[in-house]
């Protein structure tokens, strides 16, 4: 469709003023992103921080482990684990848990310690609340 013709032809000159804007508030967002501290772990051994969700834009994009990202695998994104680990995922508001497999890496966001398909974010109450405290626990 013309759609996909405008969007990429879509390419705006960069100016230094934006440039520099987007830079500037990067680093901004970076330095008052003292979430890190949300990444505990708890008595149990469990990690506990904030959760979020994939936007639907990112359906079949190619995962850090070179799967496509299906949105409705129970599959996530977590820094550490290795791929393929099974994690319950435990929404510390309401109780409900998920188990999901890592196969991404990340979030972006470094005051997010998981990203889970939107699928797995709705067993939990995810995709109502958007971003909700969690405890993590690798499935033996």
């Amino acid at each position: 469709g013309s759609g996909c013709a405008s969007d990429s032809l879509a390419i705006r000159p960069s100016y230094s003023d934006s440039a520099g804007d987007s830079a500037k508030e990067k680093a901004e967002s970076s330095s008052t992103d003292s979430d890190d501290k949300n990444d505990k772990v708890d008595a149990d051994g469990a990690e506990v921080g904030m959760a979020s969700f994939y936007a639907n834009k990112f359906a079949l994009h190619r995962t850090a482990s070179g799967e496509r990202l299906h949105l409705h695998a129970m599959t996530a994104a977590h820094r550490t684990f290795p791929f393929g680990t099974m994690v319950r995922v435990t929404n510390l508001s309401n109780g409900k848990n998920v188990v999901v497999r890592i196969n991404d890496r990340g979030p972006v966001k470094r005051s997010r310690i998981i990203d889970m398909t939107p699928a797995a974010a709705k067993v939990i109450g995810l995709d109502v609340q958007g971003i909700v405290k969690v405890k993590l626990e690798v499935v033996k």
